[in-house]
């Protein structure tokens, strides 16, 4: 299999989580604490691959610019956040007074179709790099992809709209996600832009929206999960290496 197919199977595979996310949101019986454990495992996992990994393969293409849009990409999710979505929280969102007006909810939707189209660019960057990277990067984005759809699946119906918008919402950002795949692929000569970019996005992620939901629950368990997920991806990034 070419590494573009791989890449376009793995970030349909991504995309197909979120919509399992926007799936359990629309169920009634379900354990959400087993949400909370993937966003542990995830940030753990997510921080470790941008750091270890992500930081330095682009200060390796482009060091002279590579801090800048490491800076650009970490920022501009932040943009989105606190203008764009403001009052949003990337775990279960359940508040309707929050979300009472439906473009606050749409806002949201909009801020997070950002992030997915990163996350795709992410996966993209990471195996026009190497395979070894672009499994790992793909493994980071897909431990938060179920919470990402729940989150915007809850987000509408807090807000009052229908399951099926819901449901259809967590769709968008799937497809979201491939569309940041091929279109880093279609633009592979921005590479040196693209890769930074991604990893500033995945900072922010995993240490401004992942690690501070992982805090509100106190207790060793979560705590030994977020170590789980930099273990694991410390543990695949040594065997793809040997």
């Amino acid at each position: 299999m070419s590494s573009l197919a791989l890449t376009i199977m793995l970030g349909l595979t991504a995309a197909l989580a979120d919509g399992v996310g926007g799936l359990i949101i629309i169920q009634r019986h379900w354990e959400r604490r087993y949400l909370r454990y993937f966003m542990a495992v995830g940030s753990g996992f997510m921080l470790a691959t941008a750091l270890v990994e992500m930081v330095p393969e682009s200060m390796r293409f482009s060091p002279e610019h590579a801090p800048a849009f490491l800076l650009l990409g970490y920022f501009l999710v932040h943009f989105f956040e606190h203008t764009v979505t403001a009052h949003f929280h990337f775990g279960e969102e359940t508040h309707a007074t929050e979300f009472l007006h439906t473009h606050k909810s749409y806002s949201v939707l909009l801020g997070l179709v950002v992030h997915t189209f990163f996350d795709g660019i992410a996966i993209a960057s990471g195996f026009l790099v190497s395979k070894s990277l672009g499994w790992l990067i793909f493994l980071a984005v897909f431990l938060h992809k179920i919470p990402e759809g729940f989150t915007v699946g809850s987000v509408m119906l807090a807000s009052g709209r229908s399951r099926r918008v819901a449901f259809t919402s967590s769709a968008i950002l799937g497809a979201s996600t491939v569309a940041g795949v091929l279109a880093m692929w279609a633009f592979a000569p921005m590479l040196h832009v693209g890769l930074p970019l991604s990893a500033g996005v995945t900072l922010y992620v995993a240490a401004s929206d992942l690690i501070p939901e992982v805090n509100k629950e106190p207790g060793f368990r979560m705590a030994m999960l977020v170590f789980v997920g930099v273990a694991t991806m410390l543990a695949l990034d040594y065997l793809a290496r040997v």
